[in-house]
């Protein structure tokens, strides 16, 4: 998920794994990660004092949202087909049960017929067929339709070339839902978790039309918890829990009360005079704490990484130059000196502990690290730069880096300016320091020439990140284009072999790697003081990162 600023809690980190799946017919089970009277172990009252570190909502509406908060609380208030509940096992959500075809090409969903939105409609199969008509039609221009790929006639619909009535899914009555695959799909049921495949209620989104999600009045929820109190730009909201959701009695809090605290510092504080229940460390603070009982440290699946503006820059579309820009950075000095936070050094796009070749069991970006994608080699930098120049033309650059206004931003931005500066003659940089909501809408529109941007899959699986790089990707707003590139991506998806789809993303990320459509910065490892009452929270490193349904405070 792009702009994945995160804000950390977990009680648990994993890779996703395929559950709830298989041919024919499964029956939801456990209604939730806590089920069972919990009374004896709660405290008195169940709120929860939640921050983020330096981001706001963008968006409620399901079909737009793009970054990690807006997505998270989206999430936590709505609901789709499952839930991810530990370790990303696909749980119990709208549907309770699923018939999966041989061919694994059809999937017949039974919906609850409990399920309600907050204004006291009740959830249908056709709500999923208005949203997710609505998510891949042009005109809503959805940044994820694309994930939409081989659901029938998907990337027809949202290139143009088919009508959005042909998408393949189906409303069988009000609680039986038909999806029709192109081709199988191994990460499908895992994807059917995510908020972009969540419904939407026609009625309140013709009823609101473009304010639709743009404020927490202007919404329907069919989640564990409803919003309160997010007009559109304020930087504190509330989740409030949902009594019209039909599995409340696992739902545990009252109230998450959230808010957008950008300075590291001020989040301890708050932390240590009890006004935070979790808040988000960088570089000394770790060090400070590490032996504090109340500080954890969560895996990610985030990658900081620098971004080209090869549109914008003519001269970025050189390879030389980006090369000689990302030698100039020692990524070991970067996360051990410069963050602190426990940041890992990243082998290349696709994170580490992403995936396992389903052949060797190796890990794939250990697999498939390219030394030269984040290689620190001042020397050879300076003569890839200068050589990139002289084809380009230029004795010299000047160049905008833009990036967000947290701490760790800061010092990414900071010490990227500081190296490129240092060891790459003629190259003046001008950094452009911004919040996040404005930043992101800037590099969307493509408003940008350098940016620290970053990345988080949506599910454990390759595909998740390499995906977003192809020409044609709404996510790739360096405009950076390799042929091979596409070819392999196209490849990877086209097969029904899992030995040759991996082989094909392997070879995209070979590609990547040495053609340097990115430079990679730092994996995050997220450091956070979290109360230790708080039990029953749900985390995972790939998609929702915090489901709260069955977190509860204990006494």
């Amino acid at each position: 998920m792009k702009w994945k600023m995160i804000g950390t809690a977990a009680t648990v980190t994993a890779s996703v794994g395929l559950l709830l799946a298989g041919c024919g017919s499964t029956k939801a089970s456990s209604s939730g990660e806590n089920a069972g009277n919990l009374s004896g172990n709660m405290a008195k009252t169940q709120v929860l004092n939640w921050s983020e570190n330096g981001g706001d909502i963008t968006t409620l509406d399901s079909s737009l949202a793009t970054d990690v908060i807006s997505s998270t609380m989206i999430s936590n208030s709505q609901e789709g087909l499952y839930r991810l509940g530990n370790n990303s096992k696909v749980t119990p959500g709208i549907a309770t049960g699923t018939t999966e075809s041989k061919n694994k090409l059809i999937y017949t969903f039974t919906l609850r017929k409990n399920a309600k939105w907050s204004n006291g409609d009740p959830v249908t199969a056709q709500d999923f067929v208005y949203a997710w008509r609505r998510t891949v039609n042009p005109k809503t221009a959805s940044q994820y339709a694309y994930l939409y790929s081989g659901i029938k006639n998907a990337d027809k619909i949202s290139s143009g070339k088919a009508n959005v009535d042909t998408l393949g899914i189906k409303a069988d009555g009000k609680y039986k839902l038909t999806v029709t695959l192109e081709k199988p799909l191994e990460y499908f049921k895992l994807l059917m978790g995510f908020d972009v495949f969540f419904p939407q209620d026609q009625k309140v989104v013709q009823e609101y039309g473009k304010d639709y999600g743009t404020s927490s009045a202007k919404m329907v929820y069919d989640g564990p918890f409803k919003m309160t109190g997010w007009k559109g730009t304020n930087s504190t909201w509330t989740l409030v829990r949902n009594n019209d959701y039909w599995d409340k009695k696992h739902v545990y809090l009252d109230k998450i009360n959230d808010q957008d605290v950008k300075s590291t510092t001020t989040g301890f504080n708050l932390f240590q005079s009890g006004k935070l229940d979790m808040a988000t460390l960088s570089g000394q603070q770790v060090k400070n704490e590490k032996n504090n009982k109340k500080m954890v440290i969560r895996k990610s699946s985030r990658l900081n990484y620098l971004e080209f503006n090869e549109k914008k820059v003519k001269e970025l579309s050189n390879t030389k130059l980006r090369q000689a820009m990302s030698m100039t950075l020692d990524r070991k000095q970067l996360v051990n000196d410069v963050l602190g936070d426990g940041s890992v050094q990243p082998k290349g796009f696709v994170t580490t502990d992403l995936a396992k070749d389903p052949t060797t069991g190796k890990d794939f970006a250990t697999e498939n690290a390219t030394a030269s994608s984040t290689e620190y080699n001042p020397t050879k930098a300076k003569q890839l730069w200068e050589e990139g120049l002289k084809e380009t033309g230029k004795k010299s650059l000047t160049l905008t880096l833009t990036h967000d206004d947290t701490d760790q931003m800061k010092a990414l931005s900071e010490y990227v300016q500081g190296q490129l500066e240092k060891d790459l003659p003629g190259l003046k940089i001008t950094s452009i320091t911004l919040p996040y909501k404005t930043r992101l809408a800037r590099e969307t529109a493509g408003n940008f020439q350098l940016v620290i941007s970053a990345w988080q899959a949506d599910f454990s699986d390759p595909i998740s990140d390499l995906g977003i790089m192809t020409s044609n990707n709404s996510y790739n707003f360096g405009h950076w284009a390799n042929t091979d590139y596409d070819n392999a991506i196209t490849a990877a998806n086209a097969t029904t072999s899992s030995t040759e789809r991996w082989s094909e993303m392997s070879k995209a990320e070979r590609i990547i790697g040495t053609d340097e459509g990115v430079a990679p910065l730092s994996q995050n490892v997220i450091a956070q003081m979290l109360n230790p009452k708080l039990k029953g929270l749900v985390y995972n490193t790939a998609g929702l990162d915090y489901n709260f349904k069955s977190a509860y405070m204990a006494k």
